[in-house]
């Protein structure tokens, strides 16, 4: 049985390496991890081929890249944040950054999070996609099974809901502020 998941490795996944090595590449902001990441797809790829064949072994592929850089993404915005406390104890100069802009960028991320959370539930699901999974219109609408001028238009007011809460108005009506702390208001449509 292992020789015949090896051979369909061979055969069906490695094929598809240039293709996969050039998403990571697009995707991933360390240069310096696509060799390490493209390593632990395979292995989850293996993984998942022992338990069953999948029917669609590029498609799979590429799912398993995605849900694993996805998952390098939450791991590194926690890190970064845990990281951001430690810095003093590391003992190191970092670009000479000052404990002023070091604690007011601490403080930019975790708002910005905040934020993102308090974003109506479809903007806040189809700005992640976007911008953090990297997702096409095309695609989140068909993920989603709207239109993709529906996509366009959470796109737009999700980004404009976040641009006014942390720098002012944008002119975008259903953000507002109240005792200068930004909330950004839930409004439902059908259908969206």
């Amino acid at each position: 049985m292992q020789a015949s998941i090896e051979d369909w490795f061979r055969r069906e996944i490695l094929i598809h390496e240039p293709a996969l090595v050039r998403f990571l590449s697009r995707n991933w902001f360390n240069q310096n991890d696509v060799q390490d990441i493209r390593h632990d797809i395979y292995v989850r790829v293996l993984e998942g081929a022992e338990r069953q064949l999948p029917h669609s072994p590029r498609a799979f592929l590429f799912g398993v890249a995605r849900h694993l850089l996805i998952d390098r993404v939450r791991r590194e915005r926690i890190v970064a944040i845990d990281l951001l406390e430690d810095v003093d104890s590391l003992n190191v100069l970092i670009d000479e950054v000052s404990p002023e802009r070091r604690a007011t960028g601490r403080e930019q991320v975790q708002r910005l999070s905040k934020l993102f959370d308090r974003l109506p539930p479809r903007c806040r699901e189809v700005v992640w996609m976007k911008r953090v999974e990297g997702l096409s219109q095309k695609q989140i609408a068909e993920r989603l099974g709207i239109a993709e001028a529906t996509v366009e238009r959470h796109l737009v007011r999700g980004i404009a809901l976040l641009a006014n809460a942390l720098y002012g108005s944008t002119g975008h009506s259903s953000a507002k502020r109240v005792n200068d702390e930004p909330l950004i208001a839930v409004e439902s449509r059908h259908g969206e």
